[in-house]
């Protein structure tokens, strides 16, 4: 989580509202599909019986579910189940492969936000070589115990698993990445007794363990990009000066390890898409989503609208906090003083309107706790876009 930090990824298309690009000579098809129920993959399957993509292509899902976004929230858990039962029900991956799938699940639908996943596949199709364009890599990392939470062995953890990531979506150059997506542990009272079983102590309470995954997490995309250095451990969700300019952190009670999603453009993949960012300078600024998508390379009118993406959005992923210095362009704001409402659900709620407002969509993906995502106030932008051949 930042100090009212967001990040925003917006992936565009002619049509469909999907995308395909290359990955040497394997394109990569994404689409957004909405959930029904907590417990629904019938888009997923809606893909794979009309041939859109095979079941055994699928490489990563991020989403959104409609629980209440906190440490219990086991919508997160049921999407994910269905979404593998899916994979395996119309696949020959074993389940142990598909358990090997990142899927990164993001909890709480607040305002307007419709519930909703994004399926990344890589198919045989191929495109023009000659180009840097869009490409795509996971991985995930060693297991992460709940003692490292919150310490330099997860930084160090994470920062591994990216670099893993890196080699797989063929980028050599930390520069050409765009957007890291991750899912991580954080702390439930089974793994505080697991880690004093060992005679280990964890580095924060449960509840605060969310954030504190987010951001240390957040620290270990940052130095894997040679955008800082090595903190150190009193650095770590104090001096939120540190921060990575493309990371997305989430986390959940469903993994041990983290799952790492990384976007950026690379030289020959081929396919008609390329990523770039901005930085969004508050929940505002509904500019800095526009301007990522200029820097991707889709020219925008001065004072861009909805109207003028001509429907090649596919779909838009934030990351926000309440400022912590409780203002807004000058203005006081009660988000961190409301006893009644979490100031998680307002962020997102208000966030997400803005979102929805500047593509047009409803299903935004919106997520919280970005510490170490982004600068004060601020965040990360980054946008993929449909350059043509």
């Amino acid at each position: 989580m930042t100090a009212g930090g967001m990040l925003v990824i917006v992936a565009c298309v002619v049509q469909d509202h999907s995308i395909s690009y290359t990955l040497g000579a394997m394109a990569i098809d994404a689409a957004k599909v909405e959930l029904k129920t907590v417990q629904d993959a019938s888009g997923l399957e809606e893909l794979i019986r009309a041939g859109r993509m095979k079941a055994d292509e699928v490489v990563a899902v991020i989403g959104k579910t409609e629980g209440n976004g906190g440490v219990n929230d086991f919508t997160r858990i049921l999407a994910d189940q269905a979404f593998r039962r899916a994979l395996q029900q119309h696949g020959t991956r074993s389940a142990e492969q598909i358990a090997q799938i990142p899927m990164v699940w993001s909890g709480g639908c607040d305002g307007v936000i419709t519930p909703h996943a994004t399926v990344f596949a890589r198919n045989a199709r191929t495109g023009p070589a000659d180009r840097a364009r869009l490409t795509i890599g996971t991985a995930l990392s060693v297991e992460l115990l709940p003692e490292d939470i919150g310490r330099p062995a997860m930084v160090e953890k994470v920062a591994e698993g990216v670099k893993r990531a890196m080699r797989d979506a063929g980028i050599d150059n930390p520069r050409d990445v765009h957007y890291v997506q991750t899912k991580t542990p954080l702390l439930t009272i089974e793994s505080v007794r697991d880690a004093e079983s060992r005679g280990k102590h964890v580095a924060c309470e449960v509840h605060e363990s969310m954030g504190v995954s987010n951001g240390t997490t957040a620290l270990g995309i940052g130095v894997a990009l040679g955008e800082i250095a090595m903190p150190r451990a009193e650095q770590i969700c104090r001096d939120l000066d540190l921060y990575s300019s493309v990371a997305s952190c989430s986390s959940g009670v469903e993994l041990t390890q983290a799952q790492i999603v990384i976007l950026g453009n690379r030289p020959g993949a081929g396919g008609r898409y390329r990523i770039g960012h901005s930085v969004m300078k508050d929940a505002l600024d509904i500019d800095g989503i526009y301007d990522a998508i200029r820097d991707a390379g889709l020219e925008l009118p001065p004072r861009a609208r909805a109207d003028d993406l001509k429907g090649r959005v596919v779909n838009c992923f934030l990351k926000c906090e309440a400022d912590r210095r409780g203002t807004l362009r000058g203005r006081r704001q009660i988000m961190l003083d409301d006893s009644d409402v979490h100031h998680h659900r307002h962020s997102k709620a208000a966030v997400g309107a803005v979102a929805a407002t500047a593509l047009g969509d409803p299903a935004v993906f919106v997520s919280v706790d970005a510490m170490h995502q982004g600068p004060h106030g601020g965040g990360p932008v980054v946008a993929i876009v449909d350059v043509g051949e």
